[in-house]
């Protein structure tokens, strides 16, 4: 039976249509339409299976993406922002960091765990917004409590009026309080340790599985000691709000939302698949590339996994692969795992017209950085046009005499034409700098032109 996604889970881009959200991302990454399109498709069918019937949704499968293409082409940059928009839970994996089970290395389940980990904690952020004001309140109160104890009133003295001079007390304390007029006060508060025990992993067994064990053997051994601490008002106060935030949180909600969240909306990004594809030599086991393709293979066609929060389906979560498949190729994959990325697109170069947009149009263009970063020193950085045309072109040269590193290679050059401003930024009397032609020219050029001094600085 199909779990419907809550309507707490669903997301803003549930009401984005395909051409809207390549409109988003285009804010953010230049060019790459065909890669845009494909995950923009993915997203929205993501939405329209969660209006269908329960037994049909069940059946529809997500259309997992290969992209195909060099390096620091916005591959990743495209799914990063894609479930950024989605504002689903999103982890990022290098397939080359797994090996096969039995071998030295990460085991391939734990993407999922990651996964749900993340899931979790933007859950938990989300519930902590909605008692934020709440837990506030509760550790003010808390906090009065201990800096005007109540006191008991004289027997000849009448209850009501003692509580009502105790309460108007209170408020004056409160309104100190919250004008930060206690500041310099230092209270003594109940703190709880956060002690661990220590113990030995047994082989064989993941620390998902002895944690798990541990807290159901011995229960009360997780529960921490508390000492009384002196602190200051506002960090005595900061203690308390998260202790309340702690307690209007109910975990077991949480984690179930998590859960069902990663099913249906989780992304996982496989980076650097090509990496194990194909094989290096004819003979003996090939415990990097094909062994490692077959343990991910369940993961992706559709599998249950263990984790400390309960066991999760992946047969919904989206997978979006990449590589850039300069020495293999995309047949050289088990075609097992080639027929479960059937959507491929493959992603363009850059060159120094891609380059110039890079460095000016998305919202957090290079360009743009750099004059926000010199900004918080008082200098004044502009770029001219010509500048910036000729940032590109340099670039551009690097990539083609040594290696593609797509737009990679402007954080280098602009690394390195910005050096002496980094550095003399704040000694600078003239804070107005003008990054010129001739300037770019002046920092780039000998090193540019001699190949071997480009290897190495840019």
């Amino acid at each position: 039976m199909a779990i419907y996604l809550p309507q707490t889970t669903r997301t803003s881009a549930g009401a984005l249509t395909p051409r809207q959200i390549v409109a988003e991302l285009d804010k953010y990454v230049v060019g790459q339409t065909a890669a845009k399109r494909a995950v923009a498709i993915a997203l929205r069918n993501r939405m329209r299976r969660q209006k269908l019937a329960p037994e049909l949704a069940e059946e529809i499968a997500p259309k997992n993406i290969l992209m195909i293409g060099p390096t620091g082409v916005g591959k990743t940059e495209i799914a990063r922002r894609l479930a950024r928009l989605a504002q689903s839970p999103f982890l990022k994996v290098e397939a080359s960091k797994f090996t096969e089970v039995g071998y030295v290395g990460r085991d391939v389940e734990s993407m999922v765990r990651d996964l749900v980990e993340l899931g979790v904690d933007m859950v938990r952020e989300e519930r902590l917004e909605e008692v934020r004001v709440k837990a506030g309140q509760n550790a003010e109160d808390r906090l009065l409590d201990i800096l005007l104890p109540p006191r008991p009133g004289a027997p000849d003295e009448e209850a009501g009026v003692a509580r009502e001079a105790q309460q108007q007390t209170r408020e004056r304390f409160r309104e100190q309080l919250r004008a930060g007029r206690l500041e310099s006060r230092v209270v003594e508060i109940e703190m709880r340790e956060k002690s661990f025990p220590s113990f030995e992993i047994i082989a064989g067994s993941s620390v998902e599985e002895v944690d798990i064990n541990l807290k159901d053997m011995l229960p009360g051994l997780f529960q921490g000691k508390t000492k009384r601490r002196k602190l200051k008002v506002p960090e005595a106060l900061q203690y308390l709000t998260q202790e309340e935030e702690q307690k209007l949180i109910d975990m077991d909600s949480v984690a179930r939302a998590a859960v069902e969240r990663v099913e249906q909306a989780g992304i996982i990004f496989i980076d650097e698949i090509d990496k194990i594809a194909g094989r290096e030599g004819a003979h003996g086991p090939d415990v990097s590339r094909e062994g490692v393709q077959r343990d991910i293979l369940p993961i992706v066609e559709g599998t249950t996994v263990n984790t400390k929060y309960g066991m999760v389906r992946t047969d919904h979560v989206l997978f979006i692969a990449a590589g850039a498949f300069h020495v293999s190729k995309p047949s050289d994959l088990i075609p097992e795992l080639q027929g479960r990325f059937p959507i491929r697109v493959e992603l363009e170069p850059l060159g120094r017209d891609e380059f110039v947009r890079i460095l000016t149009e998305p919202r957090s263009a290079l360009i743009k950085q750099y004059m926000a970063l010199m900004d918080t020193e008082g200098i004044d950085l502009t770029f001219t046009v010509d500048a910036i045309r000729r940032i590109a072109d340099f670039a551009t040269t690097v990539n083609e005499r040594t290696e593609n590193i797509g737009a990679r290679r402007l954080h280098t050059v602009l690394e390195k034409l910005l050096d002496d401003i980094s550095f003399e930024g704040p000694d600078l009397e003239d804070k107005t700098v003008t990054i010129d032609e001739a300037y770019v020219t002046k920092m780039l050029a000998d090193i540019v032109k001699n190949e071997d001094l480009s290897r190495y600085i840019l």
